[in-house]
């Protein structure tokens, strides 16, 4: 078998590959999504956003960003909301403790703590919503060369706030609350902050979602996002007498 993925531009290059043999595993999409109050209540749809605030307004439930100083307490409810809501779904082991600390580590230097988010329900962890700077909007300002000068240029406009836009790394909520409104309650309250004046980040990008994942898809699109991407993964069967079967749905 042999994976490849392409931006699609065109029908040539797909025709391309099913001549030889190429069949579609899966697509993935990138969403879209404005974060200003006003351009998010015009897409947003009128369920989601009554579900969430009926969430947020329920004591039992408690939405809140990361703090870097409890960074090893967040690393925690992390490995336990990923290995109940993603681990099995990707058919791969859990995430270790040591694991888990270790990503919080390398993702702290650039990491905002309000685009990390965490769900509780009576204390404990059952949801996430991990979000992080898109750095390629600073780098593109030192052209590539992280020497002194461009060191100086990357602290220059991570100082000043030069980014405006967001991108989402990874979703998920455990499986007893996946339905009751709690993807739409987290959203919610990390969309509120960015409502606040002159917020940094204006933009937001959900990247690599597959269409293998209707209820993401699903979410993006009740926030109002839009696709504005299409990547395609292309499998190949060595073995010509086997059944190609597309990507699992989840």
């Amino acid at each position: 078998m042999f994976a490849i993925a392409r931006d699609l531009k065109g029908g040539a290059w797909q025709q391309g590959q099913k001549k030889y043999g190429f069949q579609v595993y899966f697509n993935q999409l990138t969403f879209f999504l404005h974060m200003p109050k006003d351009t998010f209540m015009e897409r947003v749809n009128k369920v989601f956003f009554d579900r969430a605030e009926r969430i947020l307004s329920m004591p039992t439930y408690e939405f809140r960003h990361v703090e870097k100083k409890n960074l090893a307490k967040y690393a925690e409810d992390f490995r336990i909301i990923y290995n109940k809501a993603w681990a099995k779904n990707l058919g791969t082991e859990d995430i270790t403790p040591e694991k888990a600390r270790a990503l919080m580590d390398r993702m702290k230097p650039i990491m905002d703590e309000e685009l990390m988010w965490f769900g509780y329900h009576q204390g404990e962890p059952i949801a996430f919503f991990i979000m992080l700077p898109e750095l390629n909007q600073i780098f593109k300002h030192v052209n590539g060369k992280l020497n002194l000068l461009g060191k100086i240029k990357f602290l220059y406009h991570k100082l000043l706030k030069t980014n405006y836009k967001a991108f989402g790394v990874i979703f998920g909520v455990v499986p007893d609350f996946q339905g009751r409104g709690v993807e739409s309650a987290i959203a919610l309250a990390s969309s509120k902050v960015a409502w606040r004046p002159n917020y940094q980040y204006t933009e937001l990008e959900f990247n690599w979602i597959g269409d293998f994942n209707p209820k993401m898809i699903r979410f993006c699109e009740l926030l109002g996002g839009a696709p504005h991407k299409q990547h395609t993964t292309y499998r190949y069967l060595f073995d010509r007498t086997k059944e190609f079967k597309r990507h699992p749905m989840l």
